[in-house]
């Protein structure tokens, strides 16, 4: 197994030439394992990872070139250049035949064409289905899920010993009678506003971003109109700074980790990202499913990682053996949860690091998620839902004509 350094954009194409995978090949996606025929002696494979994940990958090309006689080459890049390159130069013949990505990537990698369909088969079963949900996309698979992430509710156990409330005006209750600054804190990014860490509140009303196919799929339907959104907009208002004050556009990221992390507020919505701070700060906490709004489950986006399929691989029967008969066992997750700790795909895996009080904790709540849409009219969203959500929040529009705006604004946006 060869392994590549981080390279310049430019050396890319040369590193993938050298590796003999480019090209415009066979995309058929139905790989038969060649585990142990030696078939693939001769050729090679070219994965594309960043630096946390490549001792993972490592350890699964290692057996995969044993069982297979296939040379898999490592080429380890920044996560952040990976989206943008992938789409480069795939058209070019000169990308991998593998490459680490985030699932929300997904919609511009097929309108694009530059990535192709992979079938599970007997294995689908062994992940999260939010995970394979996030990957699906117009009834096809087109990734290999291995880690999940979303945002859950973190409690202060010496301010608030008790488990969390089922509902969330409950637990405002508890947080005020913890005597504290504030009862609760949540990142409204500011002005700008919001609507992933507001989300599963809004879903607790029955107002998804978009409608969802029954596999999972994204339709490009807005689904947060109608009495639905209306109720979580005047929900959203009665509790903004013009009202009880539970929100507030003076909160950015920074500023409700740290009012938790000095004990001014009981509970926090949050992500893993603020774990560590929380632990340096020295403070007790339970992380907990995000208690409902609105009457229904609280959904948060789920984000997930894992590896896609390149449509221009020569060699795809071999890259679908190496995701699926390779990647895709305990031990390979396992690795690569140990790499990047995150919540893993894998169910076996996660309920093995689930003992951990606090992955067990995102664990449950993942279980309670939604797939960030990966359909390319999401971007058309944000800037209209966070800046709706900001005003209703800030007091200074009606929360129903605000959401009716936004309604329409996003729908001209994505030329419904």
């Amino acid at each position: 197994m060869r392994k590549t350094a981080a390279l310049p954009v430019a050396m890319v194409a040369t590193v993938a030439l050298l590796a003999a995978c480019s090209g415009g090949g066979d995309t058929t996606s139905s790989a038969e394992p060649t585990s142990g025929d030696g078939a693939g002696a001769g050729t090679s494979l070219t994965v594309w990872v960043d630096e946390n994940r490549e001792p993972a990958v490592a350890a699964a090309a290692e057996a995969f070139e044993e069982s297979t006689g296939v040379t898999v080459e490592l080429v380890q890049k920044n996560f952040e250049d990976i989206r943008a390159d992938f789409l480069a130069q795939v058209p070019t013949g000169e990308g991998p035949d593998i490459t680490v990505g985030a699932h929300d990537w997904l919609g511009s990698l097929i309108v694009n064409g530059v990535v192709d369909s992979i079938d599970l088969a007997d294995v689908e079963d062994d992940f999260e289905p939010v995970a394979v949900e996030a990957f699906t996309y117009d009834g096809q698979l087109y990734g290999l899920p291995y880690a999940l992430e979303s945002i859950a509710l973190v409690r202060n156990t010496a301010l608030a010993p008790d488990p969390a409330p089922a509902t969330f005006d409950e637990m405002v209750a508890a947080g005020r009678a913890a005597g504290t600054k504030l009862p609760f804190v949540i990142n409204t990014n500011g002005t700008t506003g919001d609507g992933y860490n507001y989300y599963p509140l809004q879903t607790s009303f029955g107002a998804p971003v978009f409608v969802q196919e029954e596999d999972g799929s994204y339709t490009n339907e807005i689904g947060m109109g109608g009495e639905a959104g209306h109720a979580f907009a005047t929900w959203l208002g009665q509790n903004g700074m013009a009202g009880t004050g539970v929100f507030s556009t003076d909160w950015t990221d920074e500023i409700a980790r740290q009012e938790f992390a000095d004990g001014n507020a009981p509970f926090a919505i949050t992500g893993p990202w603020a774990i560590t701070g929380f632990e340096e700060a020295g403070v007790d906490f339970a992380v907990e499913p995000i208690p409902s709004a609105g009457g229904q489950t609280a959904a948060p986006f789920v984000g997930v990682q894992g590896f896609f399929l390149s449509a221009q691989s020569d060699n795809a029967l071999l890259a679908q053996d190496f995701l699926v008969n390779y990647l895709s066992t305990p031990e390979a997750q396992r690795a690569l949860h140990d790499a990047d700790p995150r919540v893993p795909a894998l169910l076996q895996v996660a309920e093995d690091v689930s003992s951990d009080p606090v992955v067990g904790g995102f664990v449950a709540q993942v279980k309670n998620g939604t797939p960030m849409p990966s359909i390319p009219e999401m971007a058309d969203v944000w800037d209209h839902w966070n800046a709706a959500e900001a005003a209703i929040i800030s007091g200074s529009a009606d929360p129903v004509a605000a959401w009716d705006k936004m309604l329409a604004d996003i729908q001209a946006s994505i030329g419904g």
